[in-house]
């Protein structure tokens, strides 16, 4: 992983909004102090103020209490205050706040009670047709109350559409990093589910390839300990089958568990192949087991994965044949090769029939069966056969190379 970025001023900043907003009210306090040296006012000017600037610390974290605090005192300046105070500046700072970071309620509240507070405070403290002062004429006084609540209105207008702003950069944020947890999570999805089905190929080859092979070897030395005790060159003859199988078995076992080592200088035997197939039924006659190939129509080329899963269903049905038939039992496995699809057949007239309907180990030779079948668009059945035996029907459509 790659180390952490080491944080911005503005990384910390966002991590403790109350801290930043804290320091934001003590700089407005030092300032309008320092602005309002000359003239500080009674108890009541010191008490609003307060009352004003304070509640900013509160912008972020909680701007509806907040504004809220703001607005009561602000009411009570009008009352108890005749002058327009510096601390004022909190009233257009806490409308910027509730457009960027309070509820769309709360956001259209605060444009609509700041614009009756920019006339307000204009009637209040800049004179007006009421108070006389810096016009004599009426006129005058509502030009000039206008022209002031303007103004204000402006500043108010002002805050709001940059808080605006403010709440719409926040939400492309947080979408952005929502769009990122949920590629983050996808991505995580997607390699346990490649695990899954990479895990689900192996156990589907290890279990082809070990179940077949000790089944063949048990088959041979059944036979060799029979024929041991009056033939004693047929005994030989399957010890040694036994052990070509077993190196075969071997080989198999060190191409497929190739695949989870590490390095790309590997070299793996060739996948097998329909073509495959007559030596596969060969292999297993040797074992002792009775079985004919049958071969009709012009064969395709089929792409790699196909061949392999019918390989892998002819190989796991005659492994079922050894495992449950019986002895004396006879097998046929016939390959034909249709307009459309290729059709693998396997049926035997054994006893297995029942044992393999209520118990093939954990059932995951006829599952993976299946599942080798569906993968490549095909489908496949099995059951018992009418009169005696069991048998195992494929197709595996054809799937032209683009």
């Amino acid at each position: 992983m790659e180390p952490n970025p080491t944080p911005t001023l503005v990384d910390r900043a966002r991590a403790h909004p109350f801290r930043v907003d804290l320091a934001l009210v003590v700089t407005v306090l030092l300032v309008g102090a320092a602005v309002g040296a000359a003239d500080i006012g009674g108890p009541a000017e010191v008490v609003v103020t307060l009352g004003l600037i304070v509640p900013l610390a509160w912008r972020r974290v909680a701007p509806v209490p907040a504004a809220a605090a703001v607005l009561v005192v602000g009411l009570l300046q009008i009352l108890l205050t005749s002058q327009f105070l510096v601390a004022n500046v909190a009233v257009p700072i806490m409308i910027y706040a509730l457009a960027a970071y309070g509820p769309r309620w709360a956001e259209r509240a605060g444009l609509v009670l700041g614009l009756l507070g920019a006339g307000v405070a204009a009637l209040r403290y800049f004179g007006g047709p009421f108070n006389s002062g810096y016009y004599d004429s009426y006129v005058g006084g509502l030009f000039e109350l206008a022209v002031t609540a303007g103004a204000i209105g402006v500043l108010v207008v002002a805050c709001w559409s940059m808080g605006l702003v403010k709440r719409g950069r926040l939400q492309r944020e947080a979408a952005m990093r929502e769009r990122a947890q949920l590629l983050e999570l996808e991505r995580d999805q997607e390699v346990r589910l490649a695990a899954s089905t990479e895990r689900a190929r192996i156990a589907r080859e290890m279990h082809d390839v070990v179940a077949h092979s000790l089944s063949v070897v048990i088959a041979q030395a059944d036979g060799g300990r029979y024929a041991g005790r009056t033939d004693p060159e047929a005994a030989v003859g399957a010890l040694e089958q036994i052990s070509a199988t077993g190196r075969q078995a071997l080989a198999d076992m060190r191409s497929l568990l190739g695949v989870l080592r590490e390095g790309d200088a590997q070299e793996f035997a060739p996948q097998p192949d329909v073509a495959a197939i007559p030596a596969l039924v060969e292999d297993v006659r040797r074992s002792g087991l009775d079985v004919d190939l049958l071969t009709e129509g012009e064969p395709v080329d089929l792409a790699g994965g196909t061949q392999l899963a019918a390989y892998r269903i002819v190989q796991e049905s005659l492994t079922n044949v050894l495992k449950h038939a019986g002895p004396a039992s006879r097998a046929w496995v016939r390959l034909q090769w249709r307009p459309d699809a290729l059709e693998v057949s396997v049926l035997d007239d054994g006893r297995g029939a029942a044992a393999m309907v209520t118990s093939d180990g954990h059932g995951q030779g006829v599952l993976g069966m299946h599942e080798r079948a569906a993968l490549h668009g095909g489908r496949l059945e099995t059951g018992p056969r009418h009169g005696g035996g069991f048998g195992v029907h494929a197709v595996l459509p054809y799937r032209r190379r683009r």
